[in-house]
């Protein structure tokens, strides 16, 4: 039942204008839709209003499809799931309402990943999402649930020990010396820029209750209560993916692991997996990535299909709103739902191992033809 201002006006007065528009958001929402779902809440008050807000502020992006929702609750995807559901399935390749993902951080089912060519990968990397069940998500939580957020996932890494023992630096507290090491160490998050996130509600009361977490030998991060209340981040430079991979599933099994002793549970089920803010996120949460040199392939016309065939996607070594100036490209898994760790971390190993492959073939003038996937 609407309520407020939404009380004097039927939902079709309230249709948002998406004429122009190219999200997935814009894609499901239908008038019939909206009609059924804008008088209803979650049970942390979170609306549909909120959940399509960055989606009708920023009509289409450069060089991605953006979902054009969020979610400010675990029950979001519940309760709007007539909307969610197939933004969900467009996004993730037809992903079914009935469809079980599956799991899988055991890092001895990765095989190989341990001899990328370091003459072309410069690093390697794989980070995921994780949330605190019976806390609000970034966009919606308030400044009391993100202040509790940081303070369990802190005490938990603090029990940490071994090549996981670390320390935690908050934004707001830390010190010019700690801000400086950690934007050499390029491990520093910023204050939002993107009006994706910003129209989300992200950047509300920055930087309060957010910081960075890192072990001794800074190759597992953690970042607190940025677009997700956590990332776990596994890095090293070079092209070993599998130490990279073998650290990630370990460490985040020693902090899930810490949060449960405390009593907190992640978000999770078995039709989404792990519930993250972002639909695109959805499952493993798990983005596998390297920094890797190929001027000559990223000119051949057919690259774009041939990521595409690979499973894999392109930006520049800036993040998501960057291009490739010098060929050198961050290279990553499409995929997050429907497949498991394994097997998206198994992709971007192969993958970018046929693609240097590809790279040395045409330093020596020779053609790539017989490598091209089918």
């Amino acid at each position: 039942m609407a309520s407020g201002s939404k009380a004097k006006f039927p939902p079709s007065a309230d249709y948002p204008d998406l004429s122009k528009h190219n999200n997935w958001m814009s894609k499901c929402l239908t008038p019939e839709i909206y009609e059924k779902l804008r008088d209803k809440v979650t049970p942390n008050g979170y609306t549909l209003d909120e959940a399509i807000q960055t989606g009708v502020d920023n009509p289409g992006h450069p060089f991605i499809m953006t979902v054009g929702a969020v979610a400010g609750d675990e029950e979001t995807y519940e309760v709007f799931a007539d909307l969610l559901d197939p933004i969900i399935s467009g996004r993730h390749g037809g992903y079914a309402k009935d469809a079980k993902h599956k799991t899988d951080i055991n890092p001895e089912n990765l095989k190989g990943g341990d001899n990328l060519d370091p003459n072309y990968v410069l690093s390697s990397r794989v980070r995921t999402g994780r949330s605190l069940r019976g806390y609000s998500l970034p966009p919606h939580c308030n400044r009391a649930e993100r202040r509790a957020v940081e303070k369990i996932v802190v005490d938990g890494l603090d029990t940490l020990q071994g090549e996981f023992k670390g320390k935690y630096y908050p934004l707001s507290s830390m010190s010019e010396k700690e801000q400086d090491q950690l934007i050499e160490d390029h491990f520093l998050f910023d204050k939002p820029v993107s009006p994706l996130l910003l129209a989300s509600g992200m950047a509300r009361d920055w930087p309060d209750a957010r910081g960075i977490w890192h072990n001794e030998a800074k190759n597992l991060l953690v970042w607190i209560n940025e677009e997700d209340h956590t990332r776990v981040i596994s890095m090293e430079k070079g092209g070993n993916m599998k130490a990279v991979f073998n650290r990630f599933c370990t460490g985040l099994q020693d902090i899930e692991k810490a949060l449960n002793a405390k009593g907190v549970e992640f978000m999770w089920n078995e039709h989404l997996g792990f519930v993250l803010t972002c639909p695109s996120n959805l499952g493993t949460g798990l983005r596998a990535g390297v920094h890797v040199k190929l001027p000559k392939v990223s000119k051949d016309e057919r690259f774009g299909n041939i990521l595409e065939k690979l499973r894999l996607q392109k930006r520049g070594t800036g993040g998501v709103d960057t291009a490739s100036t010098d060929g050198t490209f961050d290279i990553s898994n499409s995929d997050r739902l429907g497949f498991s760790e394994v097997e998206l971390v198994q992709k971007v190993v192969d993958g970018v191992d046929l693609l240097v492959q590809m790279e040395k073939k045409l330093e020596a003038n020779e053609s790539i033809d017989d490598l091209i996937p089918k």
